[in-house]
């Protein structure tokens, strides 16, 4: 990779790479060293990588930093199945975004993780399996288990609105 695609790389796959791990984490300090660490990498790597396998490794390299980082700090969450503050339709919101955030927070990391990567960032399965490690049978069992918990959680659009 040249040091004008690097350079095209850092434009094209910064937004994208933040607003996915500062999804995951909630944290925009940790967000933006983990995208800073996660380019460094890659420029530590620039003459093995090539620049159409970039944005992969990018997202590869961020999601185990990210990893890293929570067991770091001890925040792994762990999902117990139930929903502490009732059922969605208790409160009415009429903020659809705002929903589905608290929603997805409520999922498992891995889960979570997951579904950014398909449903936000628009990964094939098979690119979730090589960023995050999984083979691409457990990516779908888990993108499915974290879509029947949305489904459950958000019930009916008359409970939404």
């Amino acid at each position: 990779m040249t040091v004008e695609e690097y350079n095209s790389c850092v434009e094209d796959h910064a937004d994208g790479l933040y607003r996915f791990i500062l999804k995951s984490i909630k944290d925009s300090a940790k967000a933006e060293d983990i995208v800073q660490d996660s380019f460094e990498k890659l420029w530590r790597k620039v003459r093995e990588v090539s620049y159409a396998k970039s944005k992969s490794y990018l997202f590869s390299t961020a999601y185990h930093t990210m990893i890293d980082v929570i067991r770091k700090d001890g925040r792994m969450e762990h999902f117990s199945g139930e929903n502490p503050e009732g059922p969605a339709n208790e409160k009415h919101y009429s903020d659809l975004a705002e929903i589905l955030h608290r929603a997805l927070e409520m999922l498992p990391h891995v889960q979570r993780t997951l579904i950014l990567l398909r449903d936000y960032e628009g990964y094939a399965y098979s690119e979730i399996g090589e960023i995050t490690g999984l083979n691409e049978s457990q990516v779908k069992v888990y993108i499915y288990r974290g879509r029947i918990f949305l489904k459950h959680y958000l019930g009916s659009l008359q409970a939404v609105i």
